[in-house]
Order: C-alpha cells, then structure tokens, then sequence
C-alpha cells in the first residue's frame, strides 16, 4: 500500500489500536474485533510472541487492505525490517532511532517514533517521521499537543498512553491527528470479551468524529 494512503487512511479514522497479547491467536481476535469496530489501524507489538508471524498471518487474511497493519514496540531498524517483509504497512516506536528512520524512509513506509519533548520532535520531524507519537501522553495531557504546535504548528502528532473514551475529544481537540489507544481498547480480551472490543472501538471512532465535526 502506497506510504500516502497509509497515512491518509490512518488520519481517517484517527484511532490505532495497540494490540499486546498472550499469544497469537489472542492477538488476531483482539485485531478483528478492532476492525469489527470500524477502527482499521492495528499496531502490533513486537512483545507478542511471534509477532511477525501473527503480521503475516493478518496480511494474508486482509489482503485487500481492509486493514493497516503496523508493526509496534520496534526497537531498531532490524525488527523494522522483519516486520516490512512479514507485510506491516507502518512503523511504530516508543523513542526515535535514527536507523529505523532511514530504513523506512528507503522502503516508503510510514514511521511513528515515539518523543517526549519538543527537541525529540524536531530531530523526529528531520528525520522524515511523518507522525510523532506523544509517548508516554498520559504524563502531559491534552496540552502537550498544543504546546508543542506553537512554535511546530505543521507537527502531526500521535497521543498514546492514558487515551480513553472519556478524553479521546481533549486530544483531538487539542491538535492530534489521531491517537493510540491499548488496555482502554482492548481490555475485553482479558475475559475473552471480544464483543466488547468492537463496542469501545465503536465509541473511540464516534468520539473523534463528534470532535473533528466541532
């Protein structure tokens, strides 16, 4: 899938999911369940086991691009390169590093490098990361986003950690271009209430639409 169209398709719906789990087979109904709930962005966490192979599996499975399949918690530009070929359309880290960037810039993929502060972002944004994930957000809060688009006003930025249903609005509001949202998404999975997942990803996705509307 084209590098733009990831992006675009992902800014649409505005809500990633991060999927941990215990195992694969977990992995891939918390990821259905997710597009189930018409949120068609999955990153992927690179602590499930296997998780390359659970990629290749939701690849096959969504060959039409029904789903974004992003490879998450990649720590360098080597797991980087095992996620692209397993079939993972983005990138996604909890820090930056500067070869996972150089990597995905040479295969056109999309990579989310996670930042704390404001010079983070700028070497982010040098580097060629088109979306930068506030991470950890829940330390900061909504104001963060504002904050740093003062002087970085053409900043895309990403909020994952302490996102819920309950203040999804604050972020989108404040600026992001859309959120990370793990445990407060997918906690269903813990009693294998995976109908519950679609449900919240449900009210994630209504939740950022009524506040882009305002």
């Amino acid at each position: 899938m084209d590098k733009e169209m990831v992006l675009s398709k992902l800014t649409d719906a505005g809500l990633v999911a991060v999927v941990r789990a215990n195992n694969a087979e977990e992995a891939i109904k918390i990821s259905d369940a997710c597009l189930e709930g018409g949120c068609p962005s999955i990153e992927l966490t690179f602590t499930v086991p296997g998780a390359d192979k659970v990629i290749e599996e939701l690849a096959k499975k969504y060959s039409g691009g029904e789903m974004l399949l992003g490879a998450g918690t990649v720590l360098d530009s080597e797991t980087a390169r095992i996620a692209i070929l397993s079939g993972a359309n983005y990138i996604v880290s909890p820090g930056f590093d500067l070869e996972t960037a150089k990597l995905c810039n040479r295969y056109r993929l999309p990579y989310m490098a996670g930042c704390m502060t404001i010079t983070e972002v700028i070497r982010a944004m040098e580097a060629g990361v088109d979306i930068v994930k506030i991470f950890p957000a829940d330390l900061f809060g909504p104001k963060i986003i504002k904050d740093i688009r003062g002087p970085l006003p053409h900043a895309k930025m990403m909020p994952t950690g302490g996102v819920d249903v309950s203040n999804v609005k604050e972020w989108i509001k404040a600026g992001a271009v859309a959120v990370g949202a793990g445990s407060s998404l997918t906690a269903g999975a813990k009693t294998g209430d995976y109908a519950k997942i679609t449900e919240t990803a449900k009210q994630f996705i209504a939740e950022i639409k009524e506040a882009r509307a305002k």
